[in-house]
């Protein structure tokens, strides 16, 4: 029986926002969910400019490093590499049905709205497209032109959740922390996880339900 309540698959692509998908890793693995980790070439950049964080080209050693990270259980945390064409995700027989790009840079949406499947973030991507499960991209970008919006339009059209990476401000944040919560916590009612990772509108002083 396995011992992780599921998986899901979080993308990481080059835009600005890296904290937002590094939280969101941290709370996946606290609540006991399996992670399917995919990174683009812009991403590792990304994570080492905004939160200094060098990972390794190598998927055995970068899962390592995300696991010593989270205090991940063994195999809680499976980096695949851009082109592991054999890995879980890049089949519709074996894919979660749930992933998240988080941040989603807007070369990443126009990618997925083409079905150009050209690494393997894309390629799962499309998988969970076309297995009807769920996709949710984190845009993090500003502002939007015309061609941004028309490929975030395609894709709400075919399912697909758009949801910009812009924290609320009614929780009165005290910290970037804060900001990167709200965001997070928002993502994870989407994919329908209990969580107390932020306040909720109308439960002042409050965290969770």
């Amino acid at each position: 029986m396995n011992e992780f309540k599921q998986a899901i698959t979080l993308g990481f692509s080059g835009a600005s926002g890296a904290p937002y998908g590094l939280r969101l890793l941290q709370v996946l693995v606290e609540l006991n969910f399996q992670v399917y980790v995919l990174i683009s070439s812009a991403a590792r950049v990304v994570l080492d400019t905004e939160s200094n964080v060098k990972l390794s080209a190598n998927e055995e050693k970068a899962s390592e490093q995300l696991s010593a990270m989270f205090a991940a259980k063994p195999n809680q945390i499976k980096v695949y590499g851009k082109e592991n064409w054999f890995s879980p995700v890049a089949s519709g027989s074996a894919a979660p049905k749930q992933m998240v790009v988080c941040p989603c840079s807007a070369g990443t949406v126009s990618a997925i709205a083409t079905g150009a499947s050209d690494n393997l973030l894309e390629r799962a991507a499309d998988v969970v497209i076309k297995e009807r499960g769920q996709l949710i991209l984190v845009p993090r970008e500003t502002p939007f032109s015309a061609i941004h919006l028309e490929n975030m339009l395609k894709l709400s059209r075919l399912g697909v959740t758009i949801m910009p990476a812009a924290p609320g401000f009614y929780h009165n944040p005290k910290s970037i922390e804060d900001l990167v919560n709200f965001m997070v916590a928002r993502i994870l009612d989407h994919l329908g996880i209990e969580h107390q990772v932020s306040q909720r509108w109308g439960y002042q002083g409050s965290l969770g339900k």
